[in-house]
This record gives structure tokens, C-alpha cells and sequence, in this order.
């Protein structure tokens, strides 16, 4: 058992999502650096989808009630055990009545937790992932709160050896600026020509709205193409006839500050979507502040395919030096 002493700004309960509901309006939900999730599970033994603790900005201060195995991954949110700084990217033993806590972020803006055997929570719709909005996965369908006791599930690889690191090659670093790909469309279409070079060459900022619904960004005014109102879309010129959002779809309401549709987003609506994240950049985009800088950068399916595979290659290297 692993009680919460303090909760930290927003933690969660996270596996890699609740895959197959989006054409029912269930987003996945899930860690959304998925990446850094998956080699903290590496890395105590679990599996890659085990659900673990998603740390926002802030860690929290957990009590073990067991002797377990952690490890903690992704932005740089210095662990501490026992006020003793202790590393991250590696395999590490706790002991009953030992309690982790966590320095404030120094970059990035999101750690995962993992512990091995992993974070026993209820599955739903095939997954432990948390969906504040409405409610359901997770610890009680919420961010943790002071007081409750998250149980460790019983299914332990003890053959892990305690101290094993990550190469540091194979460590993300991540800055206060920040070059997303995407992939141009559904509905660039209907931004004009000056406006699509815009929306490439312009350094956009990350509001304070920034969560896992999605991020809200300013720097530019967009146009659009002019057109009549089509039957059944609104009467915007960023409105479109309702489709789906697929994930890392960025819309544009009215031409202004941008909205990056992330883990926890509505499917579907109105608004016109000029480009998409493409996978392995929605882990960069996990690890970007409210205030940091984005650049849009515009890529073809075939450079996505081949950012997908680096990033697969790397985490076979990664079973591979674990094995």
C-alpha cells in the first residue's frame, strides 16, 4: 500500500489509455508521454501498459506502507527519498515506512511513477487510466487527494535488480523551446495561403491553459478562405460541418490562439483542424509549460512513420539493455 501524504498539483493514475471508445466520444485519456511511461514500467519489471502515477508540475509526498520497487521518469522533478536525493531513469528499492517527495520542476512539466507489480485500480472499458471530466478510471475517477491509499498489485517480477540506469542517449532533454511536427490538414484548406505560413514560421506562446484537454497558444491572427456557409457547419469562418478530432488536432476558433487537442479532449465538432501532431511529438508536447515556446514544424506521413520507428528502436534498445 502506498499512502498519499500530499497529493501535489495534479496527479493521476495513468496506463497508455482506454483504446477503441473514440467513435462513442471517449477520448483515451492515459499518460501523455507515453514513452516515459513505458520504460518506468521497463524498468521495475512491469508491463509497458502497467497504470502508474502521471505528476504535473508538482510531485506529491507518498508513504510506503510495503518494501517495493519504483522508478520515476520523464520531465526533471528531483526525487527524494527520505529527503535524500535519489536518481531518476533508474530502477530503485524503498522500504516499508520510507517516504518519496519530490523537489519542484526544473524542465519539463510531467513525471511518471511506476512501481513494479503496478498501481491496482478498477479497469474500465479496458483500461486504469483516469478521466477527470466525467469521472471514471483511476483512483475514484479524480486526481489523488491527501489521505487515500493506493494498493500495489500482487503480480511482482522479483528477478528486477535494483540500480540499473537508462542510457543517458536514450534520456530526452527537454528546453523552454519547443519544435512540434505536424501533419498539415484535415482542414488547412480553408486557411489562406499568407495564413498557413503563418501559422509554420509563428513562435507561439503556451497560455495558462494548458492541461490534458488540451494547449491554448498565442502569437498570430489567422485568416481564412472566404466561402458561403455550409449546410450544417456554424456560422464562423473556422466553423466546418462536424467531424472527428483525431488526437494532437489543432483547431483555430475565430483565427485565434490555436487549441492543441490532447489525451482528455472532446472526439468531435465543428471547428476547422489545419494540422496534427504527429505520435512521438505528442510525448514532447506532455513535457511543455504554460509560457514556453512551440514552433510548428510541418512534416509528411512518411518523416512521421520514421520519427515513430526511431522511437520504437529506442525502446527496444531499452528491453534489450533491461533483459
Amino acid at each position: 500500500m502506498i499512502k498519499v501524504i500530499q497529493p501535489g498539483l495534479q496527479t493521476t493514475v495513468q496506463d497508455l489509455g482506454r483504446i477503441g471508445h473514440y467513435e462513442v466520444g471517449m477520448p483515451p485519456s492515459g499518460a501523455m508521454d507515453t514513452y516515459a511511461l513505458k520504460v518506468s514500467n521497463l524498468l521495475v519489471g512491469n508491463d509497458e501498459d502497467a497504470a502508474g502515477l502521471e505528476i504535473t508540475y508538482m510531485g506529491p509526498k507518498l508513504q510506503f506502507e510495503e518494501d517495493a520497487v519504483i522508478a520515476i521518469t520523464g520531465g526533471e522533478i528531483p526525487p527524494k527519498i527520505n529527503d535524500e536525493a535519489v536518481g531518476m531513469w533508474e530502477t530503485i528499492a524503498v522500504k516499508a515506512g520510507d517516504i518519496l517527495s519530490f523537489d519542484f520542476v526544473k524542465s519539463g512539466a510531467r513525471a511518471y511513477f511506476a512501481v513494479q507489480g503496478g498501481i491496482d485500480v478498477p479497469e474500465i472499458m479496458g483500461s486504469r487510466s483516469t478521466y477527470t471530466l466525467i469521472g471514471i478510471g483511476g483512483f475514484e475517477g479524480r486526481a489523488l487527494k491527501e489521505g487515500d491509499e493506493l494498493k500495489i498489485a500482487e503480480d511482482k517480477n522479483v528477478n528486477v535488480q535494483v540500480g540499473r540506469k537508462i542510457d543517458e542517449a536514450l534520456i530526452p532533454k527537454y528546453s523552454k523551446a519547443h519544435d512540434i511536427r505536424v501533419v498539415m490538414g484535415l482542414c488547412s484548406y480553408r486557411l489562406t495561403e499568407e495564413s498557413k505560413e503563418k501559422f509554420l514560421s509563428t513562435e507561439w506562446q503556451v497560455t495558462p491553459e494548458a492541461n490534458r484537454v488540451g494547449y491554448r497558444f498565442k502569437g498570430a491572427k489567422m485568416d481564412f478562405v472566404e466561402r458561403e456557409q455550409p449546410f450544417g457547419a456554424g456560422s464562423d469562418p473556422s466553423n466546418v460541418t462536424d467531424q472527428g478530432y483525431p488526437i494532437g488536432s489543432i483547431q483555430i476558433p475565430g483565427g485565434i490562439e490555436p487549441i492543441a487537442l490532447l489525451n482528455d479532449a472532446v472526439t468531435g465538432g465543428g471547428y476547422v483542424t489545419v494540422a496534427t501532431i504527429i505520435s512521438t511529438d505528442l510525448d514532447r508536447m506532455a513535457q511543455v509549460k504554460s509560457g514556453e515556446k512551440v514552433k510548428f514544424v510541418a512534416v509528411d506521413i512518411e518523416e512521421s512513420l520514421n520519427a515513430r520507428k526511431e522511437m520504437k528502436d529506442k525502446l527496444e534498445q531499452i528491453r534489450k539493455q533491461l533483459s
